[in-house]
Order: structure tokens, then sequence, then C-alpha cells
């Protein structure tokens, strides 16, 4: 079992939570995607729970890489994302489970002990809301992203920091953080580049640079 979040403080809890079962041993900890791949490459812990929002290469890629450093790994989403095309993707990436933080204790062994035990099972314990909208096909991307987040999107675009962004929007950086993890994730992308590249190609932003490759003649 391996616990990566970049929270020390709630790692610790779930960490305390888990070697409080009886046939779970944690094997090791992590506070990033990078992390949970050497992890996965030289432990090979049956179980990973990963957060969606670290340092790294993006949750979906960190979720394939892991899968692809230890195929017997099976990774579990622990989260605070409540949304379906997160949900989606992550899946889609080869998560086996989906789970909010809010969970109890049972509901968090209970995740594990269905990754452990079964390869093609997938648990999602989500809202209702969530639940209900998880199986209908995806919408444009155009439409996934909110207003808030296509603002961020192209600041990206423009080669503004997180800090910088941060203080454009009025918000905080572990805001700006969020709405990186829900941008890569409903994008399905890994990096800021990536996001940027994947927005344009879908429309979701302009091009800053334009169009135009005319030569311009004195």
């Amino acid at each position: 079992m391996a616990v990566i979040d970049d929270h020390n403080l709630f790692r610790a809890g779930v960490v305390e939570l888990l070697e409080s079962a009886r046939n779970i041993e944690v094997v090791g900890e992590g506070a990033s995607g990078v992390e949970a791949i050497t992890l996965a490459h030289d432990s090979s812990p049956d179980v990973m729970l990963l957060d969606v929002e670290m340092p790294g290469p993006g949750a979906p890629a960190t979720v394939r890489r892991v899968r692809e450093a230890s195929s017997s790994t099976r990774v579990v989403i622990l989260t605070m994302h409540d949304d379906p095309e997160i949900v989606r993707a992550l899946v889609e990436a080869g998560a086996s489970g989906y789970l909010l933080k809010s969970a109890g204790r049972s509901e968090l062994l209970a995740a594990v002990e269905s990754a452990a035990q079964s390869e093609d099972a997938v648990l999602i314990a989500v809202s209702r809301r969530t639940a209900t909208t998880f199986g209908r096909p995806p919408d444009s991307a155009a439409r996934l992203v909110s207003a808030r987040e296509v603002e961020v999107l192209e600041l990206l675009a423009s080669g503004t920091s997180n800090r910088d962004i941060a203080r454009t929007l009025y918000i905080s950086d572990g805001t700006v953080k969020r709405h990186l993890a829900n941008i890569y994730a409903k994008l399905a992308v890994g990096s800021r580049l990536a996001a940027v590249r994947k927005g344009i190609e879908m429309g979701v932003i302009a091009n800053p640079f334009g169009d135009e490759r005319n030569d311009k003649r004195p």
C-alpha cells in the first residue's frame, strides 16, 4: 500500500488509518506525481492512493505512468474534486477507484479492498449528481471548461506564472492549482504547455500569437 498526497498532515492521517486495519501495510509515501511513479517502480505496491492536485505531470498522466511502472499496482484516487469529467478522465487513464476525501473510514477501506481483490472492478464513490452524469457522452471541451478555467488557460497561454495568475484573478495560489488540476483532467493533458496547445486546438481559447504567417515586406 502507498499513499501519495502533498498535504502532509492529511497523508499522515490516512496512513495511520490504513495501518490500524488488519492486512494492510503501508510500504511508501509521497507528495508528488514523480514520487508516485518512483514508488511504483521501486516497490510495486498492491494499491496506491493518489490525490488529483499535486506537483508533477498531472493526475491522468501519473496514473498511466504508475501503471506502466507497475502493472500490478491498482490506483485509487482520493480527492476533493467531485466532477464527472475528472472521474471519467482518471478511470480512462487506468484508475481502479475514485473516492472523495469526505468519505468515511469504512468507505476508504472498502475502496482499497475492492482495488486489491479485483483487477477489473472500478469502485466510484461520488455525489449523486456526479454519478448520474458520469455515464453520459462527454460534451465538447469548450463546454466542459468553466469560464474561470478559460481565464486561467488564457493567462497560461500568455506565459503567466501561477502566482501572477492568482494576483490577476484575485484568487489564492491554491485555487489556481485546483483550476489547473481540473483543466488538465478535462483536456486529458499533463502539463501547462500541453493544456495551452490542446485548448487552442479545440477552440477553448484563441491562439495568442494569431494565425498570420505572411511575410511582411518593406
